[in-house]
């Protein structure tokens, strides 16, 4: 906690510029909160810069990600400046630095035994999964890194992953999914095979 408190007052201008920078784009709002499920699946609110706009169509439907996100969003996510407010869940004991990404509440349903013990930790502003492919990783592929960082936790391995973060922040890769605005929802694993 100590660390985030220090990074959180050092990265301060670039909070409040980015903010200022996101509030001009969405009508004043730059904040974003979404609940997402923590430490043993409890739900806690997640903050984030807003980077995409809530435009809907005629029907009053959110429009599709692609639309919603200019550029000015598009290079926050890059440079993972929308994320700094989560400092402010690792002071409050939401986050840990390193640990495996907070998802959406609708996913924990779906997880299978394996994949659900990714809630054995503490979730993290960056995670094993994210400095391996992030977004251009499969969901079974972040899962399966998910579950092997809860099984090799270590003081080493966080602060391997911090300086791998650190880099990937800088080159601002795998942002998003192939193909995708942002990344796609999870809908649940498929099957394994049965053998004959």
């Amino acid at each position: 906690m100590a660390v985030a408190g220090a990074l959180l007052l050092l990265t301060l201008p670039l909070l409040a510029g980015a903010g200022l920078l996101a509030a001009t784009q969405n009508r004043g709002r730059w904040l974003f909160r979404q609940r997402r499920p923590g430490w043993h699946g409890q739900l806690f609110t997640l903050y984030k810069i807003q980077t995409m706009s809530d435009a809907r169509d005629a029907a009053g439907q959110l429009l599709p990600d692609a639309q919603r996100l200019p550029a000015l969003g598009r290079w926050l996510r890059a440079t993972s400046l929308d994320e700094l407010p989560q400092l402010w869940n690792i002071l409050r004991g939401d986050l840990s630095l390193v640990g495996p990404r907070p998802l959406l509440p609708e996913y924990l349903p779906l997880y299978s035994p394996t994949q659900a013990r990714r809630h054995e930790v503490r979730p993290g502003l960056t995670g094993w999964a994210q400095v391996n492919g992030r977004n251009a990783l499969s969901w079974e592929e972040k899962f399966a890194y998910d579950v092997w960082y809860v099984d090799h936790l270590s003081f080493g391995l966080d602060l391997t992953i911090l300086w791998r973060t650190a880099g990937r922040a800088l080159r601002g890769s795998d942002v998003t999914a192939p193909g995708q605005a942002t990344t796609t929802a999870f809908r649940g694993s498929p099957p394994p095979p049965v053998s004959s």
